[in-house]
Parts: structure tokens; sequence; C-alpha cells
């Protein structure tokens, strides 16, 4: 099930939380949907869920318009807000029942929550009220109501806060499993995960889409290209040898006989290396070139002064 977006503007009294916002998501993609607080993702992620209304744009789901129809999208969609509110007075097992029963008669809702409850790791706390939870497990409640009816499209706004590491892996496999069947929007800070379970990367930065494009493409957004060299020598050379070098801008010592080097531009340094450890009788024991990570892309895009509503 697909989903399209298509000029969305939003605007909060004098200041704009999106501005022409436009993407597409293809069926079966999980896509990670990033940027700094205040960037406008909780407010994109509501409109797509019909829960907000636009000033302009439309968004489509699966061909079905959000405004419009908004009561058969939200039958399709599960959604995870960052705020994950839910009824604390409640016990686990009840709310999810209660949940359930909202989507499908009671008499068929309750095989389908006890496979979430498994699903999701809740059984050691179903018979808690929500309120006595760990965040963690209220994070893992959430996560199951979004996911009980069994929806086509999930959004998930930062769905492993709180988690133990233990705990980050298993719902981060949870997703990657879901994602082979279901259209998935991920919303979180941890660039890692975006990496570990993302098809495709989004970042949007005061309202609007900076970069698009696949996982593995997107360290070509970067504004500062530059090429980082981790050598290894069997020896420890003095730092003078490298001087001369084209290109290099930093050298430093990371441990005896290990250096990291980085050039400016697109200068490539490893047979100059070579060259180096021939002339300077050296064994090199390892040499590779450090690829430029999300993390290191979201923060030259989005450093500045960041102004826009979430």
């Amino acid at each position: 099930m697909s989903i399209t977006v298509n000029r969305i503007t939003k605007t909060y009294g004098a200041q704009t939380a999106l501005s022409e916002v436009t993407f597409t998501v293809n069926s079966g993609e999980i896509v990670g949907f990033i940027g700094p607080n205040g960037a406008g993702k909780s407010t994109m992620m509501k409109i797509i869920c019909a829960l907000l209304t636009p000033d302009s744009g439309s968004v489509k789901v699966n061909g079905c318009d959000a405004s419009s129809h908004s009561l058969e999208i939200k039958r399709k969609l599960g959604y995870l807000p960052e705020n994950n509110p839910l009824y604390s007075d409640m016990y686990v097992e009840e709310y999810l029942r209660y949940v359930a029963g909202i989507y499908q008669p009671r008499r068929k809702s309750g095989s389908r929550v006890r496979e979430i409850i498994g699903i999701t790791g809740l059984h050691p706390e179903k018979n808690k009220k929500i309120a006595a939870l760990s965040r963690g497990y209220r994070q893992r409640v959430g996560l199951a109501q979004a996911i009980i009816h069994e929806p086509e499209v999930l959004i998930l706004d930062e769905p492993t806060s709180g988690l133990d590491p233990n705990q980050i892996l298993e719902i981060r496999n949870l997703i990657s499993h879901l994602g082979k069947e279901k259209t998935v929007i991920l919303s979180t800070h941890i660039m890692q995960e975006v990496e570990a379970i993302c098809k495709r990367v989004i970042i949007i930065n005061k309202g609007k889409i900076i970069a698009n494009d696949l996982a593995e493409n997107i360290g070509g957004y970067s504004i500062s290209p530059s090429r980082t060299i981790v050598v290894e020598f069997k020896q420890d050379p003095d730092q003078k040898i490298f001087t001369g070098i084209t290109g290099m801008e930093q050298v430093r010592n990371l441990k005896p006989g290990t250096w990291l080097i980085q050039t400016s531009g697109e200068t490539d340094i490893r047979a100059d290396l070579f060259n180096l450890a021939v002339k300077h009788k050296l064994i090199i024991l390892s040499l590779h070139q450090k690829e430029k990570k999300l993390e290191d892309v979201f923060r030259e895009l989005t450093l500045p002064d960041n102004t826009s509503v979430n």
C-alpha cells in the first residue's frame, strides 16, 4: 500500500511547520523519516494519519484521499505517536481487548490479543495496570495497539524510546518482519536504527525535505565531501612522513602504529600511502576508507539553528 504526499503545507499562526512537502512511500518499503526536533516530522505523520488537516496539498494512501476518506484511512493505518497516550488505569490485556474490539467484534478479538501480547513480549506484564509499567513496557503496549488490527500501513514515531539495548533489538526485528508485508514510516533519532532497518531515508529540516534517497546513497548528500583513511603500520612512524600528501587536511595518531588521515574533496591517497610505506620501508597491516555514515550527513544538513514547529 503506497503513500503519496503532494505539496503539503501546514502553518501554526505565523510559523510554518511544513512547506510544500512532497514524497512517495512505495508499498512494502520501510522508510526512515528523520529530522531534528521541530523539523515538522510529527506534524507530517499526523496529517498522513488524517489526524490533522493541512492548509494545502494532499495525502493519498493507496489512492485514497486522507482528507475526504479519513475514516477509511484510519482503518488501514497503525499509528504509534511519540508521546504514546495510553489509558493508564486499564490493565494491559484489558486495554488491548478494548482497542481490538474497536476494529472487530469482541468474540473474534481474543485470539488476536493473545497473539499480539506474545509478539510484543508483554506476557509477563499483561495483568498489570498500564500506570505500573516501566517506560519500555509502556512503549510495547503502544506498539501492540498500533498493529493489533493488522494495518497495511504503520506510522511509528520513536518506537524504541525508553527500551534497553536487548528490547531495542527485539523491536527492530519485529519492525523488519512487519515491513515484509506492510508499508512502514519510521521516525527516530537513533541513526543506527535507520541504517539497520530502513530501505530509504527522508530527511526533513525546517519543514522542508532536504534529502530523499535509498539508504546506501544518502552519503551523496554530504555538503563537505572528504575522505577519511585509517592506516595501520607494523611499525610506528613519525608523523612527519605524512607531510606533503596531496589534499591532506588532518592526520591523527589513534594508537601506536595506527593513523587517521582526512583529505579534502574526493582526493584518494591510498596509492600515495602505499608508495610512502615502500619509501620508508614500512609494512602496512591494514588500510581502509571510512564511509560517511547517516549520522555525519544528518549533522551536516541540519546543524544550523532550527526554528520550525513540530
